[in-house]
C-alpha cells in the first residue's frame, strides 16, 4: 500500500483519539512578513506534541499476539509521552527506556500519561544507551519496538497533520515550513502535499547544530553526524531514518538551518507577544521565516508548531543563548589591577549608562599586580560593544573577547 493511502487510513484510525489542532493566522507575523502566516498548533495536543499521531497509529495496528507481548521504546521526550498515552488508551503494556539524565519532570509526565500500563526504565547516560537497552529487550522478549520516526505506520500517523492543514485552509498554500528531527513528520506531511497540493513548496527546518537531513541529502546518502548540539532536543539527531531520508530527498524543496540562538529569540518572542509556550523544536519553523522573508512576501505560509514540552528550568539558558545570538551579551577575560578602586574606574570609564554587569568572577591574589577577571556584559544595543572594546584599550585594560573563543568560553562560562 502506498504511503499516501497509509496516511488516509491513519486519519480514520486516529479519529476520536487525536485532536484536530487549530490552523490559525498569526497577525503579528503576517504583518511583519507581509504575507498570510498560519500556525498549525500541534503544541495543543493532549501530550503537547504531534508525536501521539504516529505512536498511536503504530501501536493500534499491532496484531493480538504483538499487543499481548507488549511494546518497548526509547525516548527522553515527546515520543515517550505519545507512546505512554497510547499504551494507556489501548490497554497495552509498554516499557519505556529513558537515560538516567532525563529531567524528573519529563519522567513524571510520561508516567502520568501511561499510568499503570507503562514501566519506565532509567538506564545509561545517553539516548544511545537507552536505545540499545530497548532494542535488546525487544529481541529477547519478543516485544515490538516502536521507532520514533523510521517506521511507515509512524510516518503515516504524522502525515495526518498535512491532511488537517489542507482541510482547514481552502486557498492555495504556497509554503509549508516543517521541523525535521528524524524526519517522520516531514516525510508524512510532504507525501500528503505531493498528492493533494503538489505546487506547495515544503521547506524542512533543522537546527544549525544538528543538520542531519541536509547533510545526508547533500552527501546523497544517509549520513551520521559525529557530533551535534543537543539544545533543540526535539529535533537534534545524529542520523535520520533510512525511510525518511528517501522520502525527504525527493519531496522537500529546501532545508533551512536555524542557529540555536535564533530559536531562543523566537521562543521568548512567542511567549512575550503571543503567550505561547513552545519548546525549541516547536519554534524552529517560525524562526526560519526570517531566512525566507523575500520569497514568502504576499504568499500563504504554514508553520508547523510541533510541540510545547519546554522545561522551565531551561529559561535562563534560553535567554542567555538569545542574547548571545542577538549581540547583546558579551563575555571578556580582563586583566584587572589588584588595587582598590579598579572596578569603580572600569564601571565609570568603560561602561555606558545602559550597560549591565551580569557576570563577574574574580579571586584576589595579593602576590600579583593584576588578576584575571571574567566579566559578562548585557547591552541594550548591539552596536554598543565597539565603544566598550575601544575604551578598554584606551584605559589600559588588557582583555580577551570570549564570545569568539568557543573552547575558552565553554570552559569558563559553560
Amino acid at each position: 500500500m502506498s504511503l499516501f493511502n497509509e496516511v488516509l487510513n491513519a486519519k480514520k484510525q486516529l479519529e476520536n483519539v487525536v485532536a484536530a489542532t487549530p490552523l490559525t493566522q498569526n497577525l503579528n507575523l503576517s504583518d511583519e512578513f507581509k504575507s498570510t502566516i498560519l500556525l498549525k498548533r500541534e503544541d495543543l495536543q493532549i501530550v503537547r506534541s504531534y508525536k501521539i499521531r504516529g505512536a498511536y497509529n503504530k501501536i493500534s495496528s499491532l496484531n493480538e499476539k504483538e499487543k499481548t507481548n507488549g511494546i518497548v521504546c526509547a525516548s527522553a521526550g515527546n515520543h515517550a509521552q505519545g507512546v505512554a498515552y497510547s499504551c494507556n488508551l489501548l490497554h497495552i503494556k509498554g516499557k519505556i527506556y529513558m537515560p538516567k539524565t532525563t529531567p524528573k519532570q519529563k519522567v513524571k509526565q510520561v508516567q502520568l500519561f501511561g499510568k499503570s500500563f507503562v514501566e519506565i526504565v532509567l538506564t545509561g547516560d545517553t539516548f544511545d544507551d537507552a536505545y540499545a537497552s530497548a532494542t535488546a529487550d525487544a529481541i529477547k522478549n519478543h516485544k515490538t519496538f516502536i521507532h520514533p520516526f523510521d517506521d511507515e505506520k509512524v510516518i503515516a500517523g504524522q502525515g495526518t497533520v498535512g491532511l488537517e492543514i489542507l482541510e482547514s485552509f481552502k486557498e492555495p498554500i504556497d509554503y509549508v515550513f516543517v521541523p525535521i528531527g528524524g524526519g517522520g513528520l516531514a516525510s508524512g506531511l510532504s507525501e500528503v502535499f505531493r498528492h493533494l497540493s503538489p505546487n506547495t513548496k515544503i521547506i524542512g527546518v533543522e537546527p544549525k547544530g544538528a543538520p542531519s537531513m541536509k547533510t545526508s541529502i547533500e552527501e546523497n546518502k544517509n549520513t551520521a553526524l559525529k557530533t551535534i548540539d543537543k539544545f533543540v532536543d526535539g529535533a537534534a539527531v545524529k542520523q535520520v531514518g533510512d525511510k525518511t531520508f528517501e522520502i525527504c530527498r525527493y519531496n522537500l524543496e529546501d532545508i533551512v538551518l536555524v542557529p540555536e540562538g535564533k530559536v531562543c529569540t523566537t521562543i521568548l518572542r512567542l511567549y512575550n507577544e503571543e503567550a505561547m509556550v513552545v519548546e525549541p523544536a516547536g519554534a524552529l519553523t517560525i524562526a526560519a521565516l526570517d531566512f525566507y522573508k523575500d520569497k514568502i512576501k504576499g504568499k500563504n505560509v504554514v508553520c508547523v508548531v510541533s510541540g510545547s514540552n519546554n522545561d522551565i528550568e531551561r529559561t535562563a539558558e534560553i535567554k542567555e543563548r538569545s542574547l548571545l545570538y542577538e549581540g547583546l551579551m558579551h563575555y571578556f577575560m580582563i586583566q584587572f589591577p589588584q588595587r582598590p578602586g579598579a572596578l569603580k574606574e572600569f564601571v565609570n570609564n568603560i561602561l555606558g549608562p545602559d550597560d549591565d554587569i551580569t557576570y563577574f568572577q574574580f579571586a584576589k591574589k595579593n602576590s600579583r599586580e593584576v588578576g584575571s577577571v571574567v566579566v559578562g556584559l548585557e547591552l541594550k544595543k548591539k552596536k554598543d560593544i565597539m565603544p566598550i572594546k575601544m575604551k578598554m584599550t584606551q584605559y589600559g585594560f588588557e582583555f580577551q573577547y570570549l564570545n569568539d573563543n568557543q573552547d575558552l568560553f565553554t570552559q569558563l562560562i559553560g
